[in-house]
């Protein structure tokens, strides 16, 4: 049985020329700063996102908490968005590990305001921690792969910026925004002090995150990742493959969006479902299961039982994501596969 694999973009596989790339790879200690590769992805990081300087990470998960570490002081607060993925998703690092305290604010399709910073703030009140860092996600996960137009991204930084806080973004999928609004990426850098993003997902290498702000936040941040146990050695292998992925596959992405829309258009036309539309704006669809009285487990193990794999999302959301390697003809499949089962 042909299986379509719909659960995310984290199960993308390397291009072979990812792959040849490591076999040539110029290698040295990373820790000493001595392996060309890395610090040839680090500047080329740099320069894609006009900021000072990089970071190579093991992942977005570390990436995010290297900021949130480097950013804040234990006690500290961090303003985020009710469902965010460093919230959701990371384990809890960023109180367990990096001591901070989340303050939530709730979104509309993963984004908030200016104005909301400004209202969720509780001045120097001695009962409450010092606020100092707002976290926004780009594209929002939860949401639905929505994305934060420059514009959002400067209303909030403007506030935070003005009640002295940073500003980071978790721009794992970032990419992913800035080709379906045809910016670049710059245009979200210039607001803010630091984004990490993914080169695995989307730009299909098989490792890494990178994190990029000012020479000095990295060289601190260089100095937490090693704490973390991030500090690699010939890390080049790894590098190699993320040097393709930021210079050949980001106009890609694309693709997927193309194919999620297309997905998502045609479980529209399927009576008993439900689709936002208003949130298919990358490569994520979120459907709605509910009118077949079924929760979204139920619903995950029927299509897996036909080849068709997608994410149990909580009670009746099931998400599914597009990325390379799914063509037009495995939408058309998964479309029929899910009609089956309704």
């Amino acid at each position: 049985m042909r299986i379509i694999d719909l659960r995310s973009d984290t199960v993308t596989l390397p291009t072979r020329e990812m792959l040849l790339s490591i076999l040539d790879a110029e290698l040295g200690d990373d820790v000493a700063r001595e392996d060309p590769t890395v610090n040839r992805l680090e500047q080329l990081a740099a320069e894609k996102f006009g900021m000072e300087a990089a970071l190579f990470t093991p992942s977005g998960t570390q990436s995010n908490l290297i900021a949130v570490m480097t950013h804040c002081h234990r006690g500290d607060e961090m303003l985020v968005e009710s469902e965010a993925h460093i919230y959701y998703y990371e384990v809890g690092g960023m109180s367990a590990i990096a001591g901070v305290i989340p303050r939530l604010i709730r979104g509309k399709y993963g984004v908030f305001t200016g104005e909301d910073v400004r209202a969720a703030l509780r001045g120097n009140d001695l009962h409450f921690p010092p606020s100092t860092l707002v976290e926004i996600e780009n594209t929002h996960n939860r949401a639905g792969g929505t994305v934060w137009k420059p514009d959002d991204v400067k209303s909030v930084a403007s506030v935070a910026h003005d009640f002295g806080m940073n500003v980071h973004i978790d721009g794992a999928r970032i990419f992913n925004a800035a080709v379906a609004l045809d910016v670049d990426v710059k245009e979200y850098a210039r607001h803010v002090d630091s984004i990490s993003f993914c080169l695995s997902k989307g730009l299909c290498a098989p490792v890494g995150s990178v994190l990029v702000g000012n020479k000095e936040f990295i060289e601190k941040a260089r100095k937490v990742r090693k704490m973390l146990g991030g500090g690699m050695r010939q890390a080049g292998v790894l590098a190699a493959p993320g040097i393709i992925a930021l210079t050949k596959m980001v106009n890609r992405l694309k693709e997927d969006h193309d194919n999620a829309k297309k997905l998502a258009r045609g479980l529209t036309q399927i009576s008993s479902l439900k689709v936002d539309m208003k949130r298919v704006q990358t490569n994520i669809v979120l459907l709605d299961v509910s009118p077949l009285n079924m929760t979204s487990v139920e619903f995950v193990n029927k299509a897996r039982e036909k080849g068709l794999l997608a994410t149990d999302f909580g009670g009746t959301i099931v998400r599914f994501v597009t990325h390379y390697g799914i063509k037009e003809e495995d939408i058309d499949e998964a479309i029929r596969i899910v009609e089956s089962i309704c």
